[in-house]
């Protein structure tokens, strides 16, 4: 059979970084990690094609090529995966689709074929053997966890590697915690499921084998959800390869924020080669994070955790919300205070939205406040609940919090008060590439000489060059975000 596997376009929002990829002309942040494992469960002799269309263009002929298209997508993704659709039912071609969008929202797609939900390592063997038998059905289901130990690797040579920023890389699936916004527990469950070290160690050996030298972002839910796995058999097989391999891949991944309370993981982390880490803060408002289930983040001090786990060399990239019901008017001037106090540089501030199945959505359809179905973008303006506090004042309060933070001056201070005390643990091996140097030129000419933020630049520009030359490219790199994450703000207030 001829296999078209589609993966659907992103919107232009905080974490698709287009304006920031054209720095380094790239094509887009990260491959289709879900199609090109599934890829390598279909059968060997089948012809395989895969279009990422944040990267390439989908075409009829690609289509009409296919025996069968199949399509993966997140819900942020709903608008291209639809316009795929009808294009592909237009030309009569048989699809099958999988993936959260699909899982959490079957009942909006009757006009596909094949409905492979849940998780592919049990499902899709279900309608493969259903297909051979010339017996497809329409959904494929179940309520089981999968063996994530049976996945197989990549399939790496489906894609050209010269279009992305950074590979990644799954070590496990679920999260121990079960905040009430957040649907990951919905769709992968509670219990950690981990791959083995054996398997941690043969992805990145694909990776390396593939030539690819650069970024490596570890998908998971939660990282640390087996921290003692992580301590005694992963990590320490993780810095055992980098050594070997003369580290060739810079680390990151995301994580909960009682990471800080585990120095030994945070030592070991460091050590294996991880230099950035997300993690859902959320609110500096104590009750807004004990009305969402999130009691990781309470009785602490938030700033302290986070200093914590950059002393560690670990850069601390932030996800915030507002629209809780116990947030208050004042939240948005608390919120861009803790955020600038923190030194987090790349901080995601979006509205409280309400995903399919989630503890937060049963509450609000008890309590009669759903207006729609979540669109997956949390940094428009969209919210599909009616809020305790007054829309105008939530919709104005959130403008006024990413002009703030994302405005030249607030950046560039926020930039400066990280870089002063950060000291990544592992000595980074600088690997030639010309996309690099061709940033650090646009970036010279479209910020340090026709931006509104050349005066900030070329302070932080001279300050790293000759205090921590190091940390220069870094430096750079924020700088490069900065102009993105303005443009995104900009062009939603």
């Amino acid at each position: 059979m001829n296999i078209l596997m589609v993966y659907p376009m992103y919107p232009d929002t905080f974490w698709s970084f287009k304006h920031a990829l054209k720095f380094v002309s790239k094509k887009a942040s990260f491959p289709p990690l879900g199609l090109l494992t599934v890829s390598a469960m279909l059968p060997k002799d089948w012809n395989k094609k895969l279009i990422d269309m944040n990267a390439n263009q989908l075409t009829d002929d690609d289509i009409l090529w296919a025996d069968l298209v199949f399509i993966s997508a997140m819900s942020i993704q709903s608008v291209s995966a639809d316009d795929i659709i009808n294009k592909c039912n237009k030309l009569n071609a048989k699809i099958a689709a999988g993936g959260p969008l699909f899982t959490s929202s079957p009942e909006l797609y009757d006009n596909v074929d094949y409905l492979i939900l849940n998780e592919a390592e049990i499902t899709l063997p279900m309608f493969l053997e259903d297909l051979k038998n010339g017996i497809p059905e329409h959904i494929y289901t179940t309520e089981d966890w999968a063996d994530i130990t049976t996945t197989p690797l990549p399939d790496w040579n489906l894609i050209p590697m010269k279009n992305y920023t950074s590979m990644n890389l799954q070590y496990s699936r679920g999260c121990p915690f079960d905040c009430e916004f957040c649907d990951i527990t919905v769709l992968y469950g509670r219990k950690p499921r981990t791959k083995t070290k054996d398997q941690v160690i043969a992805e990145l050996d694909a990776l390396y084998f593939t030539g690819w030298r650069g970024p490596v972002f570890f998908v998971d839910d939660n990282f640390i959800g087996n921290k003692v796995k992580l301590k005694k058999e992963i990590l320490p097989a993780i810095t055992e390869w980098m050594t070997k391999r003369k580290n060739p891949f810079y680390l990151n991944t995301e994580a909960s924020i009682n990471l800080a309370d585990d120095e030994d993981l945070m030592w070991q982390m460091a050590k294996a080669g991880f230099e950035a880490v997300f993690i859902g803060i959320e609110s500096p408002n104590e009750k807004s994070l004990i009305e969402c289930h999130k009691p990781q983040n309470t009785n602490r001090d938030l700033i302290a955790s986070v200093r914590k786990i950059q002393q560690y060399g670990m850069e601390v990239q932030g996800g915030f919300i507002v629209g809780f019901d116990n947030d208050h008017p004042k939240i948005f001037e608390e919120l861009t205070n803790f955020i600038q106090q923190s030194g987090i540089v790349t901080a995601m501030v979006g509205l409280l939205n309400a995903p399919k199945g989630t503890k937060l959505e049963k509450r609000l359809l008890e309590e009669g406040r759903m207006l729609s179905d979540f669109t997956g973008n949390n940094t428009d303006f969209t919210i599909n609940f009616i809020p305790k506090m007054d829309s105008e004042i939530l919709s104005d309060g959130y403008k006024s919090v990413l002009k703030t933070i994302y405005s030249p001056k607030y950046f560039y201070e926020r930039v400066m008060r990280f870089m002063k005390d950060f000291e990544p643990k592992k000595k980074k091996v600088f690997h030639l590439n010309p996309n690099y140097i061709l940033a650090l030129f646009r970036s010279i000419f479209k910020l340090g000489v026709v931006g509104e933020e050349r005066i900030y630049y070329w302070k932080l520009f001279l300050w790293t060059l000759f205090r921590k030359p190091q940390l220069f490219s870094l430096a750079i790199l924020f700088a490069i975000y900065g102009f993105h994450f303005k443009k995104i703000s900009n062009g939603f207030c």
